[in-house]
């Protein structure tokens, strides 16, 4: 069973940084993308960054590049994700997520394992 914790989220000013974490365990995630979504009130959650967790090969959400840095440190089993120049359209629930795959993906019902999910709240 892949079980998916976030921590990190917090609030912060415009321009502020925070950065989330996503500790992993239950699975040996060499076939694993690690995704990080987010969901807005009243919005469908939408896709911000993944990484492929054996290549570390990466993608971002257009609104993120340049600001967003998602990595991995396999010996603690724990995906980031740096943000950086964070504006008020950045908040939002932050949710981890794993998907068992060779091909890193997007799409939200792609994923297979989710977190609860850690608030992100950014103050103009």
């Amino acid at each position: 069973q892949v079980r998916l914790v976030e921590s990190g989220g917090g609030l912060v000013q415009t321009g502020g940084s925070l950065k989330l974490s996503c500790v992993v365990s239950g699975s040996t995630f060499s076939s694993f993308a690690m995704g990080w979504f987010r969901q807005a009130p009243g919005k469908e959650r939408e896709f911000v960054a993944a990484i492929m967790w054996r290549s570390g090969y990466t993608r971002y959400a257009d609104s993120v590049k340049g600001r967003f840095t998602i990595s991995r440190d396999n010996a603690k089993n724990t995906v980031y994700l740096q943000m950086n120049s964070l504006k008020p359209e950045d908040t939002a629930v932050y949710y981890c997520a794993a998907d068992e795959t060779m091909v890193l993906r997007v799409g939200v019902t792609q994923y297979d394992y989710w977190g609860q999910g850690t608030q992100v709240t950014v103050s103009s």
